[in-house]
């Protein structure tokens, strides 16, 4: 036995039990939130990481966020550049899709600590758009900052394809805590946010993609695995407003849940993969 692996899976279902201690999402109705500076990155709090969806049924994070190459990505690359109309089809929807993450307080929870935020373009597109203001500026200051009033309506009560996330920055400037021991703890006491969502390795991804590709391959005993919560919505039409909660508006066939390639293109897409990587 190799203790090596089982420590491996032992972390990877350590870190995520804690994950879901650390990821906040609104519930349906109104929210009020603090973004909060990032420790690990003071200049902004804004984290965009970029997931591959639905493969194999799990949620990988893209070495990609990171400036680092993704095999996945290399290979989507490979299928838009053999001209071939469906091939390029199936290369656009194996690319990643961001995701923004933010640390935020939520008010009246404030003993819970700080937690991670995560949404799509269109609230992120949202809240820069009040930043750049300048009747609003830095809302994420501890001292003059602003909370954010959050307003989640649910698929069926809007008769959409996705719930809804309206915002709304508060006009008054207020501080994160009256005590400034509070206020120290809330921006010292965080986590990192590669605690919470793992890189796998060039080759792991890499093996990943293989028996994707080839359903009848046993999958890897050390694959670390990030999931997201899958969209779970009626079929949603080129002119739905997708959700702010699975990455804002994106063209349909953008769509994380649909990455299979025709069948009639598997032998294309195995010698697509061995051009790319075995030769």
């Amino acid at each position: 036995m190799d203790i090596s692996l089982a420590l491996k899976r032992f972390n990877s279902l350590q870190n995520n039990t804690k994950k879901s201690d650390s990821i906040w999402k609104p519930a349906n109705g109104k929210s009020q939130i603090r973004i909060v500076p990032y420790k690990f990155n003071k200049d902004i709090p804004f984290i965009e990481l970029y997931f591959h969806y639905n493969i194999n049924n799990k949620t990988y994070l893209s070495p990609m966020s990171f400036g680092r190459p993704d095999p996945i990505v290399e290979f989507a690359e490979k299928l838009k550049r053999t001209g071939d109309t469906d091939d390029w089809k199936a290369g656009k929807k194996m690319e990643p899709k961001l995701r923004t993450f933010v640390p935020v307080v939520v008010r009246g929870k404030e003993n819970e600590g700080v937690k991670f935020w995560g949404f799509g373009k269109t609230v992120y597109q949202d809240i820069l758009g009040y930043i750049a203001d300048p009747d609003y500026g830095d809302i994420t200051d501890p001292m003059t900052g602003r909370d954010i009033v959050l307003d989640v309506t649910s698929a069926e009560e809007s008769n959409a394809a996705y719930p809804t996330t309206a915002i709304r920055i508060k006009p008054a400037q207020t501080k994160l805590s009256d005590d400034p021991a509070v206020v120290k703890q809330l921006l010292e006491n965080q986590k990192n946010i590669t605690e919470l969502y793992q890189e796998l390795s060039y080759a792991e991804l890499k093996s990943v993609l293989e028996n994707w590709l080839n359903p009848g391959a046993a999958a890897s005993d050390d694959e670390i695995v990030e999931e997201l919560e899958a969209p779970k919505a009626k079929t949603p039409t080129k002119q739905s407003q997708l959700s702010n909660d699975m990455g804002g508006s994106q063209e349909i066939g953008d769509l994380p849940w649909e990455k299979e390639a025709p069948a009639k293109k598997a032998d294309d897409v195995a010698s697509a993969f061995d051009d790319l990587f075995n030769n």
